[in-house]
């Protein structure tokens, strides 16, 4: 059912990345995988109406449609919860129809101490829009990550770390049959990953004459193991090659960067999505919890790491760091220096993260700079 409070909408010119848009409303929307709850406020906070519509093709279009019939100017701000989950096609609706769509965190604790439910998640995903245009701070709240060929990026990440972990697993029953098997099983069980040599012999072993049933199943099972495995390895030699050409589009020159890989770039540019999502490259260290946090006491000054933002992001700086410690002359001469200066290996890492995640961002940015 739909609520329509005072029709009259205040108009207000927000400050911050919508100088130019006169305000009528504001939108929150909290997504689910079923249905959605919408609230509409006035640029004072009073609801104007509320809704839940299906996250369907036409739940979307019911959404834009009652958003038009209350604010027919559409001049509105949208707050919306998981836009690349279940808030994605919503979001998208929304977008196309022409309104600005934010995304939002879901509410703390504290925020839901009057309650739980739909639509009070909806009215607070509303007033963290509300509050951002009151203190003229727009730019503080996320945009939702594009889509393109940059959606097309975390999809091959997901798939490659379901290849990397079947491999794994593979690899450790492969080694545990074989090591519990005869002479001849064992000197295939090396200690480091299995060649392509290696497999091939497992593969192509046939039975023994004599052999019991213990061992043809021994041999069966390796057979087995050893062809997933190998599939595995090309499987994931074809995700890396996608990764890259596509890092390579829309960056060019990011993979040439010492240490940065194809998975470590993918990861870097999905966290990052477009232009404007990370205002400076200090929020996008931010993000990618690599910026400093002061935990100096009395005459001690020090700081320590991030625990926050981006996980995934900030994995992908610790591997590119890694690597740049182990091979990079000019970061081995920067570790040299800093140990100098009684900075310890942990600290070291944090500060290198640091500085690749301000070379990154100037790397993205400049290359979507038009």
């Amino acid at each position: 059912m739909t609520m329509v409070a005072d029709p009259a909408r205040e108009r207000v010119e927000p400050r911050g990345r919508a100088d130019e848009l006169a305000i009528d409303a504001v939108l929150g929307a909290d997504t689910h995988r079923d249905t959605h709850s919408l609230e509409l406020l006035s640029v004072r906070g009073a609801s104007l109406a509320r809704i839940a519509v299906a996250n369907t093709a036409e739940g979307h279009a019911e959404a834009l449609a009652w958003v038009a019939a209350h604010v027919p100017t559409l001049q509105v701000l949208a707050g919306v919860e998981g836009t690349r989950s279940y808030g994605a096609g919503l979001s998208r609706a929304l977008g196309a129809g022409g309104v600005q769509v934010f995304e939002v965190e879901q509410p703390t604790r504290r925020a839901r101490r009057r309650g739980k439910s739909d639509t009070i998640d909806a009215r607070l995903a509303a007033r963290q829009v509300l509050e951002a245009l009151e203190n003229g701070n727009l730019a503080a709240l996320a945009t939702p990550r594009a889509d393109g060929d940059r959606e097309a990026l975390p999809i091959l990440l997901r798939a490659r770390d379901e290849l990397a972990v079947g491999k794994t697993r593979a690899v450790n029953q492969l080694r545990a049959l074989l090591v519990t098997g005869s002479d001849t099983d064992r000197t295939l069980n090396p200690r480091r990953w299995f060649t392509t040599t290696d497999l091939e012999t497992i593969i192509r072993r046939r039975a023994r004459r004599g052999e019991t049933r213990e061992q043809a199943v021994r041999r069966s099972e390796a057979r087995r193991l050893a062809t997933r495995i190998r599939d595995l390895e090309r499987d994931i030699t074809t995700n890396n090659r996608a990764l890259r050409e596509i890092v390579t589009d829309l960056v060019p020159g990011l993979l040439e960067r010492h240490g940065i890989g194809p998975v470590s770039a993918a990861q870097i540019i999905v966290s990052w999505s477009h232009p404007g999502r990370c205002r400076n490259e200090a929020a996008f260290a931010v993000l990618a919890g690599a910026s400093p946090l002061d935990a100096s006491s009395g005459r001690q000054e020090r700081h320590r790491f991030n625990p926050g933002g981006d996980r995934a992001l900030n994995r992908a700086l610790h591997t590119i760091a890694v690597a740049r410690w182990k091979t990079c002359p000019r970061t081995q001469a920067y570790i040299t220096r800093r140990r100098a200066t009684g900075k310890t290996n942990p600290e070291i890492r944090r500060c290198l993260k640091r500085y690749i995640a301000r070379e990154v961002h100037k790397a993205l940015s400049q290359a979507h700079t038009p």
